[in-house]
């Protein structure tokens, strides 16, 4: 059957504005067509549409519009001229949505001669959507359009609604009508098309279509997930031609598709149709957007639309939850959801940061952003609100104020203390708590398993249920049905009948979850294996860490066949179905580590081939209260389970029948914090729904725990109410066993920490919870470790913790922050602690109570009367590990950098001699190196968990050596953590290692263990640094990229073939460029193609020759360069090596594989990506379609576009400008354009963005026509693009200043066309002609006139106004107009001249001579160090009290004399003279009392040698001569006014000169 054969398809159509003018349905192509031209007759059809949809659609819609449009037009008359159909492609590019682009559209329709009998057919996106409307909207003052939505986010949303526009640099969809379409046709065999992702995006709009308006379609969007997508991504082709056209050959998915796409459709139509012009109702659209927009205006385009509105949906909906409009069952619904069709709900997420890479979503920033907003009612933001599936709180959007918008997107929060009062006892909250957790997930086991439907009320809905929901329904178990506004679930129970799923399952840190249904799957029988042969369960890094061990031995003992995927003893594991299923008969258990093994086998057991006798052997069973409740349940589902001596259990087989209703008991482990609250607080709190009779050991915490801490406890059957005592006063439990309730060990723990009753001893020793110690984290070392931080002493014991109480007073919550290691019950016990903490209590990672009790925070405010505040943590950041081979610098270099980025520095083998008491040498001695290995191992694992943030942790030489150690690492290195591995030369490493006996020596030789090893590093890291023989000079500044305050930027392109000889000319090489670009291909290593040692040599020496950033290329020979073609491999090899390297730039050539151009952006970390295309045949006109092709390629690959062309003649200059100017109205990537040859060379004094630059000390260019810094500067002198400026100095005297050589040496350098001359006058007034000029470039500024120049100018510094001096004049030029700006770089000269030389700590004591206004700079720049203390002398001590009245906290402590006392006692390490040479002052010798290494700055010049310098060398200390201050200010000078690198190697060298010889 061929196209033109297609059948009249059933449509279904929706009104919108009374009309019936939306139609869905499956290949409408034909019907589209002969509608269109029936009743919208025109002489003319426009398709507009996106350059990527042509080959896919346009020659069989061009081939069906002749055919229908001749058969219309005949059966009309013969006479009437068929209609022409036109088509333009718009560049398929977002920002192609602009003025240009409808300019261009328009032009395009003009020069066809299209008038007003015209129709334009959108098809395509949300932008041709856009776009085309606004056309036709103004197009001859409006012509009809169809919209053809080729997208689901265009189907569902744009275009439907009549909005046209395009976007300005001002903001989206500024410019543009309402415009409505004359059709909408939805055809949804376009979605077949699409990628996956665009899918998705789309999806996002039609749940929030439904979860505003219709709990009905909402269910039909949870429970179709895999039919609906089946119908867009089912692999086989259709079994009929055109399936789905008609109803009769339409399947059960598509028909699902089209209703919830149609009910979309339907729902925004009545909405536009009741406002159409956007007034009132029509603001309910906007669910999500409010903050999602936010999001999507930071983190667009590498997040999507609907992407953003999703993260947005979850936010606006805890926004209602916490506000009390809305439950939690109904935010976790609408969570599960957006997750099933693959979009993000949280910027945490994993893909999220994958794809957005570096960029963040500070609270600051999106609380801006939504400060414009259409909805906003004034200053006041407006949301919608949900107040249940299917409705909205109002109609319209909810004024909410900013404190709970701020609170609601905050990662982290504040608990802000009660204070004691006599009201607090008068307080009474009753409250209900959410449902267990651990009853909820056995109870969906069980009725999973049952036969029969079960309504599950008071349902914990959590992460962890959610889990254990998501992974019965991919078995297949069973049907799950909310009802009641979320209140109730009804389970249709699959009776045990379970299939292997068709993914494997993700349980996320699910700890029960993973427990329970290890043996639920053994279940499985050999006959439902489909094209997967068998089960995999896995989670998240710590569930890979979590013991399943013991349960996995029972199972295969019994016959189940389970094989470790990765670690033994961890997930995941792959479970194979076998002929008996799970065996039964007799089960040896160990039940030493968790109770939820013994319930895993319990709960399956009676669908074992036998009965189960399940024997508990090893050491005492820990939690028997859980075993017990599980017991109890089973029977409430009928299975009795049969209890022997000796922890025996029999279970009998049969099949559990669902009772119809089954009521969930509130969580006794969530049920303690608000009793604790009511504890710690005084007040009283009553849970109507957790009492004596409970399955849970938890439930006795009030009777056991808060009772004899001082509480008065009531406790019913059903309900439990404490009072707690006055702030202050609950009482230590000396020894306290809560082995019957482990998980509220940490509620009792954070009491413990107040608990005093002013004895000399207040301890509390909780016992009995070893099993703490392997649930989401180590919560016992946790909790010390966290309790630690508000200083209170805690240490841990065999089976248990130790706390001593402290007074409440002395608290003080940790600066950083309370760590929650991803567990909820950290989390909240915390913030239990927090409420009385004076001054507050940060809790980090406060996502993390979603686990059970994901409206806690809501709670602990609404209920409990405890304000907070929300907290933007965004600061804290991923540990980095240092690894290599010992003696290469990484605890040197580790507490350097640690130092730098204000991070916490560990040695893993010092952790490792502190944690097990015992030092390296001895315990290897003692067991061996691979007892060693082992160990060190699982230290760095528990590392990996306890310090995952904030640390340098520096690893062992050989912590490579171990298979799983070398996991943990490569896995680190693959979640956004940095693996550093520092590389130095095996000659100095053997050299250190020979003075060094603290650690034993390897057996083998060095180079053999660096050799074997080498490749585990590069194996296990994604960064390498080499140290280049410099560890004790290393600094880790050396790598900073320079700012500049000027648009154009140059690289120079080395072409050395072998750099090391070079290095010494490098400075002069370098001056005035931005970057160093390392020409890989034109490297040689005697005389052949260089080994990747070799390379990595050359950049380690480029490295430490020049702080400037680099640009890593390799040449392909087809695009110039030498580098072979057929080595692709190779050439991405080396690529990656550079990122590791830390390359700020690489040079990636588009034409390379696509694939592993993905790769190496996936990969690249902060490095920028130069994508570039070299002409090399000369064939590319920057007028033509092929340059359009190659920027839209370099778009996409790269953060930088590069295009090189070849001129023929100076026209093609023009042209490529043309081309730029275009494309950088389009887009916004930088673009290097630029053409070889003599004839290109003006293109590269035009060219902006780094242009690449030669220099006469090279051995050759790079490229043809390369021109150096200094030539391009002069060219742009010559064809106006840089007007000469005049600098000067005014002051007097000023005929010696050093300045003007200074300054003209710079100048003549780079090759700019300015001067710097002298102004000698006594009076400021005579400067004013001078800066009026419009020549005039800036100045420097020395006495009289640092202050009295001051009314002269616009603006001031705020350095200048702290400093109350001016010695620069910056001319800034702007849209605004001219302005003077007074700068002070004084402070600078000094501030440079001392950081280097001197490392300034707390006890550094700083001394300045001298009063005047250098004073005042030497004074700032003391500050500025980090000194604290500032001595000050002069003679005239009122000048003393002025400086300390002008810097009162700068620590000034004026000195009498040089010889004061307080000298003496504590001499100072820096001394700043700013007093004349001639002065004729004594130098006290007890000014160097403070031993060698101390540092002068002498300001004067004149003497070179100052009495101050000589008496400071004669001790040792270091002297900075006033000629090199002069130089450094003047260096700061040069670069602000011309936003150049001062060429400082020459201009140092000429000063000197002229100073000597003056």
């Amino acid at each position: 059957m061929t196209l033109l054969e297609q059948p009249e398809p059933d449509v279904v159509k929706v009104s919108i504005l009374n009309e019936e003018s939306i139609i869905l349905g499956f290949h409408l192509t034909k019907f589209m067509l002969r509608d269109v031209i029936s009743n919208i007759p025109s002489s003319n059809y426009v398709i507009i549409t996106d350059e990527n949809l042509p080959p896919i659609y346009l020659s069989k819609i061009k081939e069906n519009f002749n055919k229908i449009a001749s058969e219309i037009t005949s059966a009309k008359d013969k006479k009437t001229p068929e209609p022409r159909l036109i088509t333009y492609a718009v560049p398929s590019i977002r920002r192609a949505k602009t003025r240009d682009t409808k300019a261009d559209i328009e032009d395009f329709l003009l020069s066809k001669t299209c008038a007003r009998d015209t129709c334009i057919l959108a098809m395509g996106g949300g932008v041709i959507g856009d776009l085309a409307g606004f056309v036709a909207a103004t197009f001859m003052r409006g012509i009809p359009y169809v919209q053809i939505p080729t997208t689901l986010i265009a189907m569902v949303d744009s275009s439907i609604g009549g909005k046209t526009a395009v976007d300005t640099p001002h903001g989206k969809n500024l410019i543009g009508s309402f415009w409505q379409p004359k059709r909408i046709y939805i055809d949804l065999v376009f979605l077949e098309t699409i990628p996956e992702r665009e899918f998705n995006n789309g999806m996002a709009e039609v749940i929030k279509s439904a979860i505003i308006s219709s709990e009905p379609n909402f269910i039909n969007l949870e429970n179709g997930v895999s039919s609906i997508r089946e119908a867009v991504f089912s692999n086989p082709k259709r079994d009929v031609p055109f399936q789905g056209a008609i109803l009769a050959t339409r399947t059960p998915s598509q028909s699902l598709l089209l209703s919830v796409i149609m009910e979309a459709t339907k729902f925004k139509a009545g909405i536009v149709t009741d406002d159409e012009r956007d007034s009132g109702i029509r603001s309910l659209l906007n669910f999500g957007h409010t903050i999602g927009h936010a999001v999507e205006a930071i983190l667009f385009p590498e997040l999507l639309h609907g992407e953003c509105i999703s993260i947005g949906m979850i936010k606006e909906a805890e926004i209602a939850r916490h506000h009390g409009h809305l439950n939690q069952v109904s935010v976790s619904r609408l969570y599960k959801v957006l997750q099933d069709y693959g979009l993000p709900v949280s910027l945490d997420e994993k893909k999220v940061k994958d794809l957005v890479g570096k960029k963040f979503c500070s609270v600051d920033k999106l609380m801006e952003i939504m400060k414009v907003d259409k909805k906003n009612q004034g200053d006041q933001k407006r949301i919608v609100m949900l107040s249940s599936i299917g409705n909205t709180y109002e109609k319209k959007a909810t004024i909410v104020s900013d404190s709970v918008i701020r609170k609601i997107l905050s990662p982290s929060i504040k608990i802000l203390p009660v204070t004691s009062s006599s009201n607090n006892s008068s307080i009474h909250v009753t409250m209900t708590t959410p449902g267990s957790k651990s009853i909820s997930n056995r109870a969906l086991v069980l009725a999973a398993l049952g036969n029969g439907t079960c309504r599950l009320k008071g349902l914990l809905y959590s992460d962890d249920t959610q889990v254990m929901m998501v992974a019965l329904q991919k078995l297949k178990g069973a049907k799950f049905e909310w009802k009641n506004d979320g209140e109730t679930l009804v389970v249709t129970g699959g009776g045990g009948n379970l299939q292997i799923p068709d993914d494997e399952l993700y349980l996320g840190n699910a700890g029960t979850a993973s427990r329970f249904l290890t043996s639920v799957c053994t279940l499985i029988s050999v006959e439902t294996a489909n094209q997967k042969n068998s089960t995999i369960l896995t989670g998240n890094a710590r569930m890979k860490q979590r013991p399943i061990g013991p349960l996995v031995m029972a199972l295969q003992e019994n016959g189940s066949q389970i094989r470790y995927v990765e670690n033994e003893g961890s997930l995941p594991i792959e479970i194979t179905p076998s002929q008996n299923k799970f065996k039964g008969g007799k089960i040896n258990l160990s039940a030493s580590i968790s109770s939820q093994y013994v319930t895993s086998i319990l709960l399956s057991a009676p669908y074992a081939s036998e009965p189960v006798t399940l024997c508990l052997i090893g050491d005492k069973v820990v939690s028997q209260p859980y075993i017990d409740m599980t017991i109890a349940m089973m029977e409430s589902f009928g299975i009795k389970v049969e209890r022997l001596e000796g922890n025996v259990y029999r279970i009998p087989q049969g099949k559990y029948t669902n009772p119809s209703e089954y009521v969930i008991e509130s969580d006794a482990s969530s049920a303690t914090y608000p009793l604790a609250v009511a504890a710690i607080t005084g007040i009283t709190c009553t849970l109507p729904n957790i009492g004596s009779t409970s399955l849970q050991g938890d439930a006795a915490f009030a009777v056991k725990v808060l009772e004899p801490m001082g509480c008065t406890v009531t406790q019913t059957e059903t309900s439990t109410t404490v009072q707690g005592p006055p702030i202050g006063s609950l009482r230590p439990l000396p020894n306290i066993d809560m082995e019957t309730m482990t998980d509220a060990f940490l509620t009792a723990s954070v009491l413990a920490a107040v608990a005093s009753n002013n004895e000399e001893e207040c301890i509390t020793r909780i016992t009995g919870i070893a099993n703490q110690r392997v649930k989401e984290c180590n919560r016992i070392s946790a909790m010390v470790h966290e309790l630690n931080k508000f200083g209170v002493i805690a240490s841990e014991l065999p089976d248990g913790i130790q706390i001593h109480g402290s007074k409440i007073q002395s608290l003080k919550g940790p600066v950083g922050g309370v760590k929650c290691y991803d567990d909820h019950r950290i989390a909240m016990s915390f913030s239990t602690l927090g409420c009385v903490v004076p001054d507050g209590t940060i809790i980090r990672e406060k996502k993390c109570v979603e686990k059970t009790w994901p409206g806690w925070w809501d709670n602990l405010e609404s209920k409990l009367g405890i304000n907070t505040v929300g907290i933007d943590s965004g600061s804290h950041h991923d540990s980095i590990i240092f690894i290599g081979m010992r003696g290469v610098g990484k605890t040197t270099l580790g507490r350097e950098v640690a130092k730098a980025l204000d991070r916490e520095f560990l040695d893993l083998d010092h952790h490792f001699e502190a944690t097990l008491s015992t030092p390296i040498p001895k315990f290897i001695e003692e067991h061996g190196w691979d007892a060693f290995r082992d160990k060190e191992s699982e230290i760095l694992r528990s590392l990996l968990n306890t310090h995952a943030s904030d640390y340098i942790i520096a690893c062992g030489g050989g912590i490579v050596e171990h298979p799983a150690s070398r996991e943990l690492l490569k896995q680190y290195s693959q979640n956004h953590g940095e693996v550093v591995h520092i590389v130095r030369d095996m000659n100095d490493v053997i050299r250190y290692l020979n003075k060094d006996t603290s650690r034993p020596m390897l057996s083998e030789d060095l180079f053999n263990v660096w050799n074997r090893r080498k490749t585990l590093y590069n194996e296990c890291s994604n960064v390498d640094v080499n140290t280049i023989n410099t560890i004790g000079g290393m600094t880790v500044e050396n790598i900073v990229e320079i700012i500049r305050k000027t648009r154009r930027t140059f690289f120079i392109s080395l072409t050395f073939p072998d750099i090391t000889p070079a290095l010494k000319i490098m400075p002069t090489i370098t001056h005035g460029v931005d970057a160093i670009e390392l020409r890989v291909d034109l490297l040689s290593e005697n005389g052949d193609m260089p080994s990747v040692e070799y390379i990595h040599d050359q950049l380690a020496s480029l490295r430490r020759s020049s702080s400037l950033p680099i640009i890593f290329t390799i040449r392909s020979q087809s695009q110039g360069g030498k580098y072979p073609d057929t080595q692709e491999t190779e050439y991405f090899n080396l690529l990656e090596q550079a990122i590791k390297n830390g390359c700020e730039y690489i040079d990636v050539e588009i034409h390379k594989s696509p694939k592993l151009i993905d790769n190496l952006i996936k990969m690249k970390g902060n490095t920028k990506i130069i994508a570039s295309w070299h002409d090399i045949p000369g064939t590319m006109k920057w007028d033509g379609e092929e340059v359009r092709r190659r920027v839209r390629t370099a778009h996409n690959i790269g953060d930088i576009i590069k295009i090189v062309g070849r001129a023929k003649c100076l026209s093609d200059n023009f042209k490529l400008r043309e081309f730029v100017e275009w494309q950088q109205q389009h887009i916004k990537k930088p673009v290097i354009a630029i053409n070889m040859e003599v004839e290109g060379q003006l293109s590269r004094l035009l060219n902006q963005t780094l242009t690449p630059v030669t220099h006469p000390l090279l051995p050759s260019k790079a490229a043809p026509g390369q021109l150096s810094v200094n030539e391009i500067h002069k060219g742009l002198h010559l064809i106006g693009q840089l007007p000469k400026k005049k600098f000067y100095i005014f002051g007097n005297p000023i005929a010696h200043s050093m300045s003007p050589t200074l300054h003209n040496t710079g100048f003549e350098v780079l090759g700019l066309p300015h001067h710097y001359d002298l102004f000698e006058s006594e009076d400021i007034e005579a400067v004013k002609p001078i800066i009026e000029d419009i020549e005039f470039g800036g100045a420097s500024v020395t006495i009289p006139h640092k202050i009295s120049i001051i009314p002269f100018l616009d603006q001031i510094s705020e350095h200048s106004k702290l400093i109350g001096a001016v010695n620069t004049i910056i001319v800034t030029e702007s849209e605004t107009g001219r302005k003077l700006i007074g700068e002070n770089t004084d402070w600078l000269g000094i501030y440079s001249s001392i950081k280097p030389l001197i490392e300034i700590n707390s006890e550094t004591i700083g001394l300045v001579i001298g009063g005047g206004g250098t004073s005042r700079a030497g004074i700032y720049a003391l500050h500025q160090l980090g000194v604290h203390t500032i001595y000050l002398y002069n003679r005239t001590q009122a000048k003393i009290e002025e400086l300390k009245n002008q810097f009162p906290k700068y620590g000034i402590v004026g000195l009498s004399s040089l010889s004061d006392e307080r000298i003496k006692q504590k001499p100072p390490r820096i001394i700043v003279s700013t007093i004349p040479a001639t002065s004729n002052i004594e130098i006290p010798y007890e000014l160097f009392a403070s031993g060698k290494g101390g540092v002068i700055v002498e300001m004067a010049y004149k003497p070179r040698r100052t009495q101050l310098l000589e008496k400071g060398a004669e001790n040792g200390w270091i002297g900075v001569e006033g000629v090199q201050v002069l130089i450094e200010q003047g260096l700061c000078q040069f670069e602000e006014w011309t936003g150049r690198r001062a060429p400082r190697n020459i201009i140092e060298g000429n000063v000197h000169r002229k100073y000597n010889n003056s």
